[in-house]
């Protein structure tokens, strides 16, 4: 299993990159089938990659001399970039070099990359970035789209539904997880035009559990495992979530729930219905995040989550 890792990427690149790595083989066994490929520049590494001596056959660098900043175009430095730690990242994936690719570089570039170099998975109308959302029981909810599809048709959100089930049930080990569609009111027949037409094909639809409608309260509850919206919606509950972390925690609030607001704890967010796992990671992660975003990757690969979303969406045809 190989894992291609970004290490330019992020306020704190490369260091935090290459903690990260460290931390995780710390943690694993010595006969772990796990290497990473370091992808960036070489000089930039060079002062940390001594925390790695002990595990000099684990993992290789590949230096690149570009980096793709995080407020450039997306598609422009993609092109004008061949040789920048993202762009070989995922030139690495689509060959089939590496099994999982991780960044916390430009979220933009990493969306465009996902999309036009391993690809959107055939059937599948548009993929999706999920998140993971803190229960009061100290599990977690998954939201989906968080931020990748602000405008969606109701067909999204259904197929949004399946691979959030799909991802539950493979990665977390979920049985038959419940499936909510986030609204302003529990009825059927509430909120807006897209939330109205998309109730009655998930209510409809085979194969995933769905509960009916969930309001804002809802997401910290033992509801639905599953919280579908399109990524307007999706992305302001997931920032609003986040600020609550970081305003308690200023305030010097300690309490276990709240810990679990702290994103480093699940890493970084997969982009769900491409053909390789991409994981995207926060810009401002730090070397705790690094670890656990290949921890995801791994387990995605393990469980062999793709091809099952590839069985999926075998029959259902592309828009």
């Amino acid at each position: 299993m190989t894992i291609g890792l970004d290490i330019m990427g992020g306020d704190f690149a490369p260091a935090e990159a290459i903690k990260g790595v460290q931390h995780f083989f710390e943690q694993e066994t010595a006969n772990s089938p796990v290497k990473i490929l370091l992808i960036g520049n070489a000089d930039a590494a060079e002062p940390y990659l001594p925390l790695l001596e002990k595990y000099k056959d684990r993992y290789r660098l590949l230096p690149t001399t570009e980096v793709i900043g995080m407020h450039e175009h997306p598609t422009k430095a993609l092109k004008e970039k061949t040789n920048s730690s993202i762009s070989v990242g995922f030139g690495l994936l689509a060959q089939g070099k590496a099994d999982a690719f991780i960044s916390a570089g430009n979220t933009g570039a990493m969306m465009v990359g996902a999309m036009y170099s391993v690809k959107t998975i055939e059937g599948l109308l548009r993929p999706t970035i999920i998140s993971p959302i803190p229960r009061t029981d100290g599990n977690y909810n998954l939201l989906l789209d968080a931020g990748a599809n602000a405008d969606c048709k109701p067909e999204h959100l259904v197929q949004f539904a399946q691979l959030g089930s799909l991802y539950v049930n493979r990665v977390w080990g979920v049985e038959n997880p419940r499936v909510g569609l986030l609204n302003l009111g529990e009825e059927e027949g509430k909120g807006n035009i897209l939330a109205q037409a998309t109730y009655p094909l998930l209510k409809t639809q085979q194969g995933i559990n769905f509960i009916g409608n969930i309001e804002g309260r809802d997401m910290f509850l033992d509801k639905a495992e599953v919280i579908v919206c399109e990524g307007f919606t999706g992305n302001v509950a997931l920032k609003m979530a986040e600020s609550i972390y970081h305003i308690f925690t200023e305030r010097g609030v300690k309490d276990d729930f709240l810990n679990h607001f702290n994103f480093e704890i699940y890493g970084g967010t997969p982009i769900l219905g491409i053909n390789s796992p991409v994981i995207i990671g926060h810009g401002i992660s730090h070397a705790t995040a690094f670890m656990n975003m290949i921890k995801v990757a791994v387990k995605i690969i393990d469980t062999d989550l793709t091809s099952f979303i590839k069985k999926l969406f075998a029959q259902q045809p592309a828009e």
